[in-house]
């Protein structure tokens, strides 16, 4: 009988004690996220163009069934991000493959909070282009076109193989984003024989 007494006394206090807690909800997070230093190398490869890209890519030849030669991909396999590079020889289209980038960037316009235009003017390496900052749930969060005016244009493409989500996305899609930035820093023009 004593020890059903002491046991109701401590259900009783213990019950009373956890009444009188407040209980604050904890918000929703996110998992810790640990990035790789930053160091880049040189990429010349038979190409048009040649840039710098972070020792943690690497680069594939695009094999899509629509690719054409000097498209290739910087694959960022932990992270589940590719850069996807695309390449045209200018022959009096340039405004058709200008007007073609910007269509392709506003695709994101259903999902996206918004877009940013950047004019990227690099006059001693005769580089120049825009770059596209896509805000919130869509597809690509970056998107840019680079050219000469008179015979290259590239274009580029920021992807992450994750469902689109702006908050768990940010730090993967600000640290790319600057890897992004040295490779448009770092472009130069080649001169290559394109039978095309």
């Amino acid at each position: 009988m004593i020890k059903l007494k002491i046991a109701f006394l401590i259900i009783f206090f213990t019950t009373i004690y956890s009444c009188n807690q407040d209980y604050t909800p904890k918000p929703s997070g996110y998992m810790r996220i640990d990035f790789p230093e930053k160091k880049y190398i040189a990429y010349e490869g038979n190409l048009p163009y040649c840039f710098e890209y972070p020792v943690y890519g690497k680069i594939k030849p695009d094999t899509d069934k629509y690719a054409e030669p000097y498209w290739l991909n910087i694959e960022f396999p932990r992270y589940k991000g590719k850069l996807h590079i695309s390449y045209k020889k200018v022959k009096g289209n340039l405004a058709k493959f200008i007007e073609d980038s910007r269509k392709l960037a506003y695709k994101h316009t259903i999902k996206a909070d918004a877009i940013d235009e950047d004019i990227y003017k690099n006059d001693s390496a005769k580089v120049y282009g825009i770059i596209y900052g896509i805000k919130g749930n869509a597809a690509s969060s970056m998107q840019f076109f680079l050219t000469d005016s008179s015979e290259n244009f590239l274009r580029g493409a920021l992807y992450f193989s994750s469902q689109p989500n702006k908050d768990s996305l940010a730090p993967i899609i600000a640290f790319f984003g600057k890897d992004v930035e040295h490779f448009i820093h770092s472009l130069k023009w080649k001169r290559v024989k394109i039978d095309r």
